[in-house]
């Protein structure tokens, strides 16, 4: 599995970006798929987790996140709503085998290499 992250770029704050997350080589159903957003001083934090079609989301960003797929592209996507400056960062995908809300920074068995979203006026 190869998978490959695109739709980051510059955006005002309270705006709003759609990440996508495509896999190549298998099927992303056979995967939870996790974003993870890395931002400077505040190392890899978790956003969301997607499984089975059911997405499953840190607390803290339960409303401004919406992940969903299209499973004919073999795409996962992480909408952000209300940019804020503190969404600035780099966004990783990552596939750990199985189901479930199974996503773990150490658990992830592969990772896109990032697409960089940055929040500014």
């Amino acid at each position: 599995l190869q998978l490959e992250e695109s739709g980051g770029g510059s955006v005002q704050p309270g705006g709003s970006l759609r990440l996508a997350c495509t896999g190549s080589g298998v099927s992303l159903e056979y995967y939870a798929i996790g974003w993870f957003r890395e931002a400077p001083g505040r190392g890899r934090e978790l956003v969301s987790c997607f499984s089975d079609g059911t997405p499953y989301y840190s607390d803290s960003q339960n409303s401004r996140f919406t992940t969903s797929e299209y499973k004919a592209w073999n795409v996962v996507y992480l909408q952000i709503h209300s940019l804020n400056v503190d969404d600035t960062g780099v966004y990783f995908c990552a596939a750990r085998a199985g189901s479930g809300n199974i996503c773990r920074g150490s658990a992830m068995d592969y990772w896109g290499k990032g697409t960089l979203v940055t929040v500014s006026s």
